[in-house]
């Protein structure tokens, strides 16, 4: 059978071809997950898709909303449930490609896929040499709001004339810098530095190029240490911030038209700002993360490659196009992205200037957000260039810890360790009691969210959580829709053992 699809979707995937066959003549009752502000499109979108296409192609579409954070943890639950095409964010990729939940793009498809939608898109798509899914967005990225009331243009280019501008008018320079590593990173994509980490084609992290401890690094800092450090740097990412007092926010596309009706005609947006050190100025940087469409793997061939048509179809210019003119999607289409509506829209047209400093969010280790995240504390911590070099040292030390993880224990991570998940001080491990089980005693702490899920180390991973809680489940709370993580939330604090017997948990109360 596995020969079969192959045969098939390397066939199929041939663009423009006049004829594959009349198997794919036929109809098909298929699910779709996508956002609930593009439900209705989607639906016009396969409607158009079953009149023009070729093949005789008909589905029979049930459209359901589905967010694409919810849509991956689904998916990774349970793949054999799951829509059979659905939306995710790029970061969830990996994870998707290990549960086997997407179907891999043929020769001929990748082709296509590649040579029309942004690089760093197709990239973030890719595990090994291969394809697994489609780009759908290429927007998930930042740049500079500012009030130009306060903010004169002229100052835009220069980081340290915006923090100046700021402390002048008494007014914040919002940038998440203490709470986000997504937007930390941009200071060390400046200077030169990456972070860029290896999987094997079944989505395990292997390896990784990390030179934030570096020269460039330390010049990273340098530059953050000018921000951080200010009494007016607030460490936010929210367009709402200019109700609180900002001139100047740090977000994306998202945010553009909350900015636009807080600010009205004194909202500016640009590219990201320069800084300088030693006298050698530095573009800021950031990440570039965007969303994509996978495809279900399916055992009946000619359904597998009627799917990845349709999905080839929903990603394509045209539709792009459609997202953009109905919702401001960002495209990932090359042709999409130079068309005269997508440059003409201020937001994107920020986001595109700011592109030749961004980086491709590719494949990145779960616990690297975690980590990198304390480099800002660091940083506003230190007194001297010897309290810099140890932010990085520091850095570095946890990175490689990475790849020392008992990949196989099972780590109960949460509120009472931080949501830590690469903890290597075995404090939360459920240690095996030798009768086939394993078992944990720990405390849970008072917090405003007493919640963790048993994880194995460095992974995010939801499959061991509240759904698996057989005994004692009077000891945690039952948030229905408001827990899809399936995470273990206990309903007050105190001494606790869990247990994991392979397939369910036992909670008690010490």
């Amino acid at each position: 059978m596995k020969k079969l699809i192959s045969l098939v979707l390397a066939l199929v995937m041939l663009a423009g071809v006049a004829a594959v066959g009349e198997g794919f003549a036929a109809s098909y009752d298929i699910t779709v997950w996508v956002a609930e502000e593009i439900k209705e499109l989607t639906a016009q979108q396969i409607e158009a898709f079953n009149s023009s296409n070729q093949y005789g192609i008909k589905f029979n579409a049930t459209i359901e909303a589905v967010s694409e954070a919810v849509a991956a943890d689904n998916m990774v639950n349970d793949v054999e449930a799951g829509g059979d095409i659905f939306c995710f964010p790029q970061d969830q990729f990996a994870r998707l490609v290990k549960a086997g939940a997407l179907s891999k793009l043929g020769v001929a498809a990748s082709e296509k896929v590649t040579a029309e939608n942004a690089a760093g898109v197709v990239a973030a798509a890719k595990s090994g040499d291969s394809l697994y899914a489609y780009p759908l967005t290429a927007d998930n990225g930042y740049f500079l709001f500012y009030d130009k009331s306060v903010i004169p243009e002229e100052d835009i280019d220069s980081l340290e004339a915006l923090i100046a501008d700021c402390e002048a008018a008494q007014k914040y320079f919002a940038f998440e810098m203490q709470t986000s590593s997504w937007y930390l990173a941009s200071f060390f994509f400046g200077t030169g530095c990456v972070s860029e980490w290896t999987t094997d084609d079944a989505g395990t992290f292997i390896s990784v190029r990390d030179t934030f401890n570096s020269p460039e690094g330390l010049i990273a800092v340098k530059g953050m240490e000018k921000l951080v450090k200010s009494p007016f740097h607030l460490s936010s990412s929210k367009a709402d911030s200019f109700e609180s007092n900002a001139a100047v926010v740090v977000t994306g596309i998202w945010d553009y038209e909350l900015a636009k009706q807080i600010l009205g005609d004194n909202l500016g947006v640009s590219d990201l700002p320069s800084f300088t050190v030693d006298g050698e100025e530095y573009h800021i940087g950031s990440f570039n993360g965007c969303k994509l469409m996978g495809v279900k793997p399916s055992n009946d061939a000619y359904r597998q490659a009627a799917l990845h048509f349709l999905a080839q179809y929903l990603t394509g210019e045209e539709c792009q196009m459609q997202r953009f003119n109905a919702k401001s999607w960002g495209p990932s289409n090359l042709v999409a992205q130079a068309s005269e509506e997508v440059q003409a829209n201020p937001g994107l047209a920020a986001l595109l200037k700011q592109a030749p400093y961004s980086v491709p969010q590719g494949q990145i280790h779960g616990s690297w957000w975690g980590i990198a995240q304390v480099i800002a504390d660091d940083v506003k911590l230190a007194t001297d260039e010897a309290g810099l070099q140890a932010a990085l040292d520091n850095y570095q030390a946890k990175i490689e810890e990475l790849f020392t993880l008992d990949n196989t224990a099972l780590l109960f991570v949460g509120a009472w360790n931080g949501w830590n998940n690469a903890d290597t001080d075995k404090t939360y491990y459920l240690a095996s009691k030798g009768d086939g089980t394993y078992a944990l005693t720990f405390d849970v702490p008072e917090s405003g969210y007493m919640g963790g899920r048993v994880v194995n180390p460095g992974s995010w991973d939801t499959d061991k959580g509240f759904a698996q809680v057989t005994e004692g489940a009077d000891l945690i709370q039952d948030l229905g829709a408001d827990n899809p993580d399936n995470n273990i939330v206990f309903a007050a604090p105190g001494n606790y053992t869990i247990t994991w017997d392979g397939e369910a948990f036992s909670i008690v109360k010490n």
